[in-house]
């Protein structure tokens, strides 16, 4: 009898829309929210905000802003339709690799924190790219990017408060580990 219980659900069921409709809400609110729905990008994007208050100094904002410059990089090679590989099993371990180097405090130079996240981002970018839909491309992009942002801020100002309290803050990088990689079995 549960089976068939199931089974009429799943036939009544509606389909979800995770993002908002660009003709309804906007094509910048629809690239705001775009990252917002998708608990792999909140997860890698507050954890390149973890990781650059982990680091200190110069890495505070230059992390961040390399990851927010190679996720344009990649929006505009999806505009321009050029194909990535493996776009969503690379975003799913953007999660669980960055919050594995908050777990353990990994603090390499500034250049290759950068050079990692944006490795990262790069799909992202692609993959927002790759779902924009009926929505405009210049206002979208500047929608996620500003979303992108403040994730990244959040997640600086969680890690600047914790910075002189380390096990908290590499007990959060070790839960973004977790999570990135229950979402990626799951």
């Amino acid at each position: 009898m549960k089976y068939i219980t199931l089974l009429a659900a799943l036939m009544l069921a509606s389909p979800a829309f995770a993002h908002m409709d660009p003709a309804e809400h906007g094509s910048i609110a629809a690239g705001f929210t775009h990252p917002l729905f998708g608990l792999d990008h909140v997860l890698a994007m507050i954890v390149v905000g973890l990781w650059a208050a982990q680091i200190g100094g110069w890495a505070i904002w230059s992390v961040p802003l390399g990851f927010v410059s190679a996720m344009l990089a990649g929006f505009l090679a999806s505009l321009a339709g050029v194909p990535l590989p493996v776009v969503e099993p690379v975003i799913l371990a953007s999660s669980v690799v960055l919050g594995l180097l908050v777990a353990l405090a990994v603090q390499p130079q500034t250049h290759w924190a950068m050079l990692t996240v944006a490795s990262f981002a790069l799909f992202h970018g692609h993959a927002h790219g790759s779902e924009l839909g009926m929505a405009e491309a210049l206002p979208y992009g500047a929608g996620f990017l500003m979303a992108t942002i403040v994730l990244h801020a959040f997640g600086t100002l969680i890690g600047a408060s914790l910075h002189r309290f380390q096990l908290p803050l590499r007990i959060l990088g070790g839960g973004t580990a977790l999570a990135g990689a229950i979402l990626a079995v799951g």
